[in-house]
């Protein structure tokens, strides 16, 4: 290669970096998953908007850090040397700059454009903590079912919104303004993984903070086959559980607690779920805030939707 060549080279990776967004940084757990990850990465790379990536890396043994770092050096890894589950994300965004950030996870990744719509939106309505994406699952490229449900969300929330007012985010495909996110801890080290954004969700909205949905930014699933579809399940119900009663008045939290009862497949994997909320009530509720009244409104009439949904099973 020429130095004249050399030169056009460095021209143009200083015109592209120039040309990036600024204002979000993406952040992502991942844990022995290496060829998903690596996968989002590509395509995170390839953004218009070039935002900083940071991956924090729970005590992958697969190779998984020494094949970003190879491949992708301009990510941000980190290593805990242990898995930290949800909060890897909070020990992430302790090193971001950016006034946002875009949760996403290993098999899952932001289109084109849709980091800076995001970021438009949390830059034009300064009441707004998150902007949850619309999310298609690939290889097809069909809407999840929970978009119908983000899409109809019957909480209620003022006319300035850009869009439906939510009762919870989704952490592999949600824009969050980050001194919100600070603001109430990040993540749950109790719920480590699995349902840890009920909680998140609402305590930022005892704050005052909106959440929405919005159509405009995409976000790309690819479900990973390398996953424990019951550990999944169970740490979801135990967490759920957990949640409604360091939250919820006690009127609704028995109601959700025997709707819960009611609808859960009769295995083994639920009697665990069951048999680990109990064991931790104790905790729950030494951690018990009620949300005030305007939050909780909302969680009932989620709880109602909740009900005949066919996109939150506890199945697996």
């Amino acid at each position: 290669m020429t130095d004249d060549q050399d030169q056009n080279q460095d021209q143009d990776q200083d015109q592209g970096e120039g040309n990036a967004d600024g204002r979000t940084t993406v952040v992502i757990i991942t844990r022995d998953r290496r060829d998903e990850l690596l996968h989002t990465l590509d395509r995170l790379a390839e953004l218009p908007e070039r935002p900083p990536v940071i991956v924090t890396d729970n005590g992958s043994t697969d190779g998984t850090a020494e094949a970003v770092a190879r491949l992708h050096p301009r990510v941000t890894l980190l290593r805990p040397g242990r898995n930290l589950g949800a909060v890897g994300r909070n020990v992430a965004v302790r090193q971001v700059l950016t006034p946002y950030v875009a949760f996403c996870d290993d098999d899952s990744w932001w289109a084109p454009g849709s980091l800076a719509a995001a970021a438009d939106l949390l830059d034009r309505h300064p009441g707004l903590a998150s902007v949850t994406a619309r999310i298609l699952v690939e290889p097809e490229g069909t809407e999840d079912p929970i978009v119908a449900e983000l899409r109809s969300s019957p909480v209620p929330g003022p006319r300035w919104l850009p869009g439906p007012a939510l009762g919870s985010v989704l952490a592999a495909a949600t824009c969050v303004r980050t001194a919100a996110f600070r603001s109430v801890g990040g993540f749950s080290p109790r719920l480590w993984l699995g349902g840890e954004e009920e909680l998140l969700a609402a305590d930022l909205a005892a704050l005052g903070w909106w959440l929405v949905f919005a159509p405009g930014p995409v976000i790309h699933h690819a479900p990973s086959d390398a996953r424990d579809t019951t550990a999944r399940r169970v740490r979801g119900l135990r967490n759920t559980l957990w949640f409604t009663w360091q939250r919820r008045p006690l009127t609704s939290a028995a109601r959700r607690t025997l709707f819960l009862a009611r609808a859960v497949p009769r295995d083994r994997a639920s009697l665990h779920a069951f048999a680990q909320a109990l064991a931790g009530l104790p905790g729950t509720l030494a951690h018990r805030a009620v949300v005030p009244n305007r939050v909780e409104r909302g969680l009932r009439l989620l709880d109602e939707t909740q009900r005949v949904s066919t996109a939150r099973r506890y199945v697996g």
